[in-house]
């Protein structure tokens, strides 16, 4: 991306940019206010890689060349204005710098305490499938009420898989929106969690089905790249002084993630509708925008 913000100014100024950003969103998009600023938020605030990034107290990504970060608050208010619903636990975005690149990752950290992992040995992957499914479900009422589409998982992408020497977790599933039709393009989430002394940071990835094979590599770079602090490492749990989770590690394949499966399945589809907005690494403004209408004109 390149400081965004000043390349974006040398080609039109601020208010030009503003100006088109706004015809790019779609004309009946009742957000279109919320995403322009959003946008604005996302290109004042943006670091690239290589770079240390603190998460709280808890750890640090050592971002690497050829990523941005986006920290909060600008993080959330994208989210926001994609339609879903950050809070306190989220801790930053990480995009692409390449241009040609389509996929968005949410960082967030949940003070869970620290998460047994026995039952990884034992549990049975239909059961987290069909907790997923009866999860995402219920939170399409919500989804309703607020004007975005409900939504449907599909199946497995990656099944859960727990290393227990890194004491990280991934799992992907498939989700699309309940009133796309048969073959519409898939979003999906690729989860990548790493455990820690007092909770758990997420690193999940969203991208299109297609694009999965290629983009879940930088999931588990970034995932790679995340360091817990001393002290606050998973070998560091106090049994006779640190909190322990209520609940065990399947939890985090089935119900407590149901809910955000649905809700980034819906920043899925927008982002890759409008990714050349945010990806505008190697290239000026006006030559990427003119590529993105042309390659949207064509396709009409």
């Amino acid at each position: 991306m390149l400081n965004w913000i000043k390349k974006a100014s040398l080609w039109l100024g601020v208010i030009a940019l503003t100006s088109l950003v706004q015809h790019a969103i779609a004309a009946d998009s009742p957000h279109d206010a919320a995403m322009v600023s959003a946008m604005k938020a996302v290109q004042a605030s943006q670091v690239t890689g290589p770079s240390d990034i603190k998460l709280r107290d808890q750890a640090t990504l050592k971002l690497p060349a050829g990523y941005i970060w986006v920290p909060e608050p600008a993080a959330s208010e994208l989210m926001k204005a994609m339609g879903n619903h950050p809070d306190d636990r989220e801790l930053g975005l990480v995009f692409p710098q390449r241009d040609e690149e389509g996929w968005m990752l949410v960082a967030s950290y949940e003070k869970s305490g620290y998460i047994k992992d026995d039952d990884a040995k034992e549990w049975n992957v239909d059961d987290l499938f069909k907790s997923l499914k009866e999860g995402t479900e219920a939170a399409n009422s919500e989804r309703k009420e607020q004007g975005f589409p409900e939504l449907e998982i599909v199946g497995w992408v990656e099944k859960p898989t727990y290393a227990a020497g890194s004491h990280s977790l991934i799992w992907s599933m498939s989700a699309k929106q309940k009133s796309a039709a048969a073959d519409a393009p898939m979003s999906i989430n690729y989860n990548t969690y790493a455990l820690g002394r007092e909770g758990y940071i997420t690193l999940n990835l969203i991208t299109g089905l297609n694009a999965i094979g290629q983009d879940k590599q930088h999931a588990q770079a970034l995932l790679s790249a995340l360091q817990f602090e001393d002290g606050k490492r998973y070998a560091d749990f106090n049994s006779s002084t640190d909190k322990t989770a209520e609940y065990g590690l399947a939890a985090l394949v089935g119900g407590l993630a149901a809910k955000k499966l649905g809700m980034f399945a819906l920043a899925a589809g927008f982002f890759a509708k409008f990714a050349k907005l945010f990806l505008l690494a190697g290239a000026g403004f006006m030559a990427v925008f003119t590529k993105f209408f042309k390659k949207n004109k064509n396709q009409g």
